[in-house]
């Protein structure tokens, strides 16, 4: 009998690696926290990268993502992405994701942030998520469909939607199943499922939803590294958000994608000065934590006012600069303009917001983790790839080819009954244990988030983390019977948060996104 592999997540890690593992010959049952086309996947605004012109090289490619991970990307891991990349990308191309073209007939290059060569491909303008994620889910609902045929396929392929993953299941020491909370509904309880498997992949993206200000939307609550952290799987990098740099402030923050930064524009404080220079010789092209830290700097100096994105010059005058912004970029442009903004003739405010999770759970290079049965792609994942920082429009790229490698091996995983050894456990630095804050606010989900934004956000020190962590063991020794959906995201968030203050307390320089105001003289790649 074919293997049965759970995968939970719909964004491109979850609906390439179900697509694989179908392919492969398992059954496939696939769970998702929201319906099919809800996920973080749909929000990509920026691109792909890949090596797909004869003029650019994968060693460039790699080149670039290393030196954007600090040193501490794994070279085997970037060789992977980059060299398997362009395979996946003509894979989506086949799916019928129609990257833009020029009047030539071929693909447009994109330049974005700390890429040495204009790589990326982008599908209307700044829709490239959701032309992928439209793709992907068409693919898999067709396979749906022929699976519930009899006989036309030997797969079978399921799909269940509003399904909330609250644990892992564990038999002999290896995962084999997801516990589930389905059909929750404002006025309507969920109900309780267990669903066995050979195998679980876990593809629920990041936990964007820890800190006050992100460009992540409200699924993104760290579902999946919770459950793998209470299974008992080894996990890594947690310190190292990824902080975007332009964000439209307001109560629903819209990232204002890098490749507008890419196209020319400029960031401008209150006198109308320049001032990314100051920072990187590449200005508004730097590195995203750079950039980031800039204008947090920048705005603490103007007393916490927004800095200013400048597109006005991108053309000759405002109506030509009107027209190509429109084109160039439909989201954005009307994202800007719903909100009485005109970008053609005025500059527009952003601010950084919490934007991607560099670490997560471990895993070797085919996306098992160090629990037998258990794999992880994209965000959820801690890979290797990126490091410190992730390179721009390398996210969409990590899920097409660690899902595509991970689909392909569940398979025959599974039926040798053999796991392979396990990933490294990550070496943290032993500390002393925390003690709850008495004092401390009353827990929310608010609280939390203003707690890791102001302690454990942009830039950070001893103090400001041993405040939190000393919160967050208060909050986590009350007692509590969490039911409901949103009550299981706020245990998840919590202990999310529990070890990404710990990971940070524990690495006291400063490295890619993880900044601290505190650092002591240590080299760029070291703990």
């Amino acid at each position: 009998m074919s293997a049965h592999v759970v995968v939970v997540g719909s964004g491109i890690a979850g609906l390439t690696a179900a697509l694989h593992a179908a392919d492969a010959g398992c059954r496939v049952t696939l769970v998702t926290k929201d319906v099919l086309e809800h996920a973080n996947t749909r929000f990509a605004q920026g691109g792909i990268a890949g090596v797909m012109f004869a003029d650019d090289r994968a060693e460039d490619h790699m080149r670039d993502t290393l030196a954007a991970g600090a040193g501490l990307s794994d070279p085997a891991a970037v060789r992977v992405l980059v060299e398997e990349g362009p395979a996946r990308i003509r894979e989506l191309v086949a799916l019928g994701v129609a990257f833009d073209r020029g009047a030539d007939g071929e693909w447009v290059k994109g330049l974005e942030a700390a890429h040495s060569y204009p790589r990326i491909l982008h599908a209307g303008g700044d829709a490239t998520g959701t032309a992928i994620e439209k793709a992907l889910v068409a693919r898999l609902r067709a396979s749906v469909r022929n699976s519930d045929r009899s006989g036309d396929l030997p797969t079978d392929l399921r799909v269940i939607e509003h399904a909330f993953l609250v644990d892992l299941v564990m038999a002999g020491g290896r995962v084999a199943g997801v516990d589930l909370l389905v059909g929750e509904a404002p006025g309507r309880a969920g109900e309780r499922e267990r669903i066995e498997a050979d195998a679980v992949v876990l593809a629920t993206g990041g936990a964007g939803q820890l800190y006050a200000h992100t460009t992540n939307p409200p699924v993104a609550t760290g579902d999946g590294i919770a459950a793998a952290l209470r299974a008992g799987a080894a996990v890594s990098d947690l310190e190292f958000m990824q902080f975007h740099p332009t964000v439209l402030p307001g109560d629903e923050a819209f990232l204002v994608s890098e490749a507008v930064r890419g196209e020319g524009a400029t960031l401008i404080d209150d006198t109308g000065r320049r001032f990314a220079l100051d920072a990187h010789p590449d200005g508004e092209l730097a590195p995203r934590d750079v950039v980031a830290r800039a204008i947090a700097e920048q705005m603490e100096r103007q007393g916490g006012r927004p800095v200013r994105l400048d597109a006005t010059h991108l053309r000759a005058n405002a109506e030509e600069t009107a027209a190509f912004l429109a084109r160039r970029f439909p989201t954005i442009d009307a994202a800007v303009r719903a909100r009485g903004l005109d970008w053609a003739r005025e500059p527009i405010p952003v601010v950084p917001a919490a934007h991607y999770l560099m670490g997560g759970i471990v895993t070797d290079l085919a996306g098992r983790a160090s629990l037998p049965g258990l794999y992880a792609v994209g965000e959820v994942a801690c890979t290797g790839v990126h490091g410190a920082n992730r390179l721009a429009s390398n996210s969409l790229l990590e899920g097409a080819v660690f899902g595509a490698r991970t689909g392909d091996v569940v398979a025959a995983d599974a039926a040798s009954g053999i796991w392979p050894a396990p990933p490294a456990a990550p070496v943290v630095e032993d500390r002393p244990a925390t003690l709850p804050d008495p004092g401390g606010p009353a827990f929310s989900r608010g609280a939390l988030q203003h707690l890791l934004w102001e302690d454990a956000g942009l830039a950070r020190d001893a103090d400001g983390l041993a405040h939190a962590a000393s919160v967050l063991a208060g909050w986590r020794a009350q007692p509590r019977d969490p039911r409901t959906e949103a009550e299981l995201e706020d245990e998840n968030l919590l202990l999310v948060a529990e070890r990404l203050v710990a990971a940070a307390l524990a690495r006291r320089g400063s490295v890619g996104a993880h900044y601290r105001r505190d650092a002591v003289a240590v080299l760029e790649g070291a703990a």
